[in-house]
């Protein structure tokens, strides 16, 4: 069977200039993304009362006139969020039809504790049927995380195998992967670790069965252009960058080196909207970062 994404979708995703928006904070992260926007745990109660006020904080940024900009090709959805609506319509059909931003979805359930210097995906129970229902949604693609910590040959591999594996789950669905082996920032070997994940990928990518097209989500390298061959793989639909932890100054200069990367941020889009400030201000603020981030995925040095 011939693989065949949505085409305006797929042309945006894949030529467009502009970045890719993640949204998809969820679990464990989720106290402490609400706690940087100046929404701390007495706030809440229970999961359910921190995922409403963690959907009503996205839907403020979706429904902003800044995040509304062509700047945003995509955002990455945490499933809540997916399931969630914008003005009683669903999220996905809101971002595409009323945004032209492509809807993806974090699908991944977390991490494995570290072996050998890497964290594994935990097992993703029913992904099939997930997958399904996010077809049916209008979702795009999907985004599945994995971390390495340190440079071991054999480890990374199997993450790498294990990243594409999923992928091919994905794409039998229709829809499009975001692989995303994260290199970490802190990592005291992520030069020796990006230079073995970089061949593994390209290894990978030559023996991919099918035709389906993929993308790459990954920590912005030490050396410059690094994923530069992979960026012309005829089944690489576009390699995005996570900011990992680096502050928005610095991981814009950063990825302004790296030419035919664009931005695929989380902590760095949202680190200074608070929930305190009026639209006005909410709005100049958003504003002002996604100029900064399409810049720093467009104009490179």
């Amino acid at each position: 069977m011939t693989f065949m994404p949505d085409a305006t979708m797929a042309e945006q995703v894949s030529k467009k200039p502009g970045f890719i928006a993640a949204l998809d904070q969820s679990g464990g992260s989720t106290p402490k993304a609400l706690a940087q926007y100046g929404i701390g745990p007495d706030a809440y109660s229970n999961d359910a009362d921190m995922f409403r006020l963690m959907h009503e904080m996205r839907v403020r940024i979706i429904t902003s006139p800044a995040f509304q900009s062509h700047e945003v090709l995509a955002a990455i959805l945490f499933e809540k969020t997916m399931d969630g609506t914008v003005e009683n319509v669903p999220v996905p059909t809101y971002l595409w039809e009323n945004c032209g931003i492509v809807p993806f979805l974090k699908i991944d359930k977390g991490l494995e504790e570290e072996k050998d210097g890497v964290q594994l995906m935990k097992p993703i129970p029913g992904l099939d049927a997930l997958l399904e229902r996010a077809a049916k949604l209008g979702v795009y693609g999907t985004k599945e995380r994995s971390v390495i910590r340190l440079a071991n040959p054999g480890a990374i591999k199997t993450i790498v195998q294990q990243q594409y594996d999923i992928a091919a789950q994905v794409a039998s669905h229709g829809l499009v992967p975001i692989m995303e082996p994260e290199v970490l920032v802190k990592s005291p070997e992520k030069a020796e670790a990006e230079a073995i994940l970089a061949k593994e990928l390209a290894l990978g990518l030559d023996a991919l069965p099918g035709d389906y097209p993929i993308m790459l989500k990954v920590t912005i390298p030490e050396k410059v252009d690094l994923y530069a061959d992979l960026m012309k793989h005829p089944r690489m639909q576009r390699v995005v960058a996570l900011s990992g932890g680096y502050p928005l100054g610095e991981a814009c200069q950063k990825l302004k080196a790296n030419h035919g990367m664009i931005a695929s941020f989380s902590r760095a889009l949202v680190d200074d909207l608070r929930v305190s400030q009026s639209d006005q201000e909410f709005n100049t603020i958003l504003s002002k970062v996604v100029d900064r981030i399409y810049d720093a995925s467009v104009n490179k040095v």
